[in-house]
């Protein structure tokens, strides 16, 4: 299933598709997503909508959310504005009145989960500082690598500061990530007190000109009055240009009463969800902002350096909705090719010559990407025609078709009309692989030539199965 954002043709994970076969997506917000899509086809199919319609569909809404763990104030909140807008005269009398319900409720959820992206402000004096709080175990650690990576890209000088005297393997942990990433560590002997160690690493940062600091401090099981005394010694000694706390997503309204109470002790200014590709109902994104007052700031993703994001309202709202999120597709795009494979490609695009060399080398910039699922939830649509094949499921797809490329020559990847039967035999040998799985990727490939000709000639399919090269 190809799609061509930017000069980038995006190839599904899954590898391919025939006619017969649905990919699979686990969408962040699954169980959410897919309970408002039914509620909102069934307003779709009323044509115009009554007072009663509406409270119906409201009902359905409430439960929708609160089963997703949405803290229930922010749940009576937001559906009396709704209620409210949904029955103006000039919605109920409008052409598609469960449009512009839909339109409401989008507007509303942007308002909920913040409105417009919240940024780091740096301090009128370098270096910024950063502290990062939270519980053991909601990935802070990992998450000070993924913000120092962020930071780095956007052309800062960073250094990392391993303050969790407590648990050692922190201090490690954040070297070898550190390194990895060509970015360094301060660090000391775990006999030293954090607020040592963090008060320090200031001088440091000086030395070698950093902007940033980021300070991995201590985290607890639970929240106790060491644990806050500590990080309040920290802060009055290097004044943080930004107090965020990190946040497992996963735990839901215990991350939202979490947050209050580390916002009370510390102040904090932004918070940080991480887990979020495992959090199939997002209570604690759509509270926490409205509950505590604190902006979320960047959501993680999954485990890789890169997959910190900055948390958009808007683009989260879309994803709920089912209507997925280009732009974030976009941005990974253009951070994975390089401005010359994107010209390369063009070219091929505009001139029909895409062939299966071109394919195999989509295939593997797509698998840095991120995972099928995440990229999938953000091509509109795409999660609803997506279900029965797993990431582990796509990723051995993926295999299969590159093991198949391979053992092509030069000629038949770049024709592969020239691929009869024989010749397809020599392929799955050669690639471990069955004659019928050469003839579903060449068939495949050919339903992606069809949709590049198309392309070519500046026109997109009318519908989802045109990019799924039916």
């Amino acid at each position: 299933m190809p799609l061509a954002v930017r000069g980038v043709l995006l190839t599904c994970g899954a590898g391919y598709c025939s006619g017969r076969e649905i990919c699979y997506a686990l969408a962040m917000f699954e169980v959410l997503t897919e309970k408002l899509s039914k509620i909102f086809s069934g307003l779709n199919n009323k044509g115009r909508l009554s007072e009663k319609d509406i409270d119906e569909a409201l009902r359905q809404i409430r439960l929708a959310l609160l089963e997703a763990d949405v803290n229930f104030k922010v749940v009576k909140s937001f559906l009396a504005v709704v209620r409210g807008k949904a029955l103006e005269a000039n919605v109920l009398e409008s052409l598609s009145p469960a449009q512009q319900i839909i339109k409401i409720v989008n507007e509303e959820l942007v308002g909920i989960l913040g409105s417009e992206p919240a940024r780091l402000k740096a301090s009128s004096r370098q270096p910024s500082v950063v502290m990062l709080v939270g519980l053991q175990g909601a990935g802070k650690t990992t998450t000070a690598a993924k913000l120092a990576f962020h930071l780095k890209q956007t052309g800062q000088r960073v250094l990392l500061v391993a303050a969790d005297t407590r648990r050692p393997a922190a201090i490690d942990q954040l070297k070898v990530l550190g390194n990895q990433m060509d970015i360094p560590v301060y660090h000391d002997d775990i006999k030293i007190s954090p607020v040592q160690i963090s008060r320090d690493s200031i001088a440091r940062a000086e030395d070698m000109a950093a902007t940033w600091v980021i300070i991995d401090t201590q985290g607890r099981l639970h929240i106790d009055g060491p644990l806050m005394q500590e990080l309040t010694e920290i802060k009055k000694a290097v004044a943080p240009a930004e107090i965020l706390l990190v946040a497992d997503a996963m735990t839901g309204q215990d991350a939202v009463n979490m947050a209050g109470e580390f916002n009370n002790n510390l102040g904090l200014t932004g918070l940080i969800l991480t887990k979020m590709d495992g959090d199939a109902r997002g209570g604690a994104a759509l509270s926490i902002k409205s509950v505590t007052g604190v902006p979320i700031k960047f959501i993680g993703m999954g485990e890789k350096t890169a997959s910190l994001e900055v948390f958009y309202p808007d683009r989260l709202a879309s994803r709920i909705l089912g209507m997925g999120d280009v732009l974030t597709l976009i941005e990974k795009a253009e951070k994975t090719f390089d401005k010359q494979q994107i010209e390369k490609l063009e070219s091929k695009l505009r001139k029909s010559e895409f062939d299966l060399e071109d394919l195999l080398d989509q295939m593997r910039q797509i698998k840095k990407m991120g995972s099928f699922s995440q990229l999938v939830d953000m091509i509109p649509g795409f999660s609803k025609l997506t279900k029965g094949i797993s990431d582990k499921e796509s990723l051995d797809r993926t295999g299969k078709i590159e093991a198949i490329i391979l053992s092509m020559t030069a000629e038949e990847r770049a024709n592969p009309g020239l691929i009869n039967g024989s010749r397809k035999r020599r392929i799955a040998r050669g690639s471990g692989t069955t004659p019928g799985d050469v003839n579903q990727l060449l068939n495949q490939f050919y339903g992606i030539q069809k949709m590049t000709k198309v392309m070519a000639k500046g026109k997109l399919p009318k519908n989802m199965s045109g990019l799924m090269g039916r």
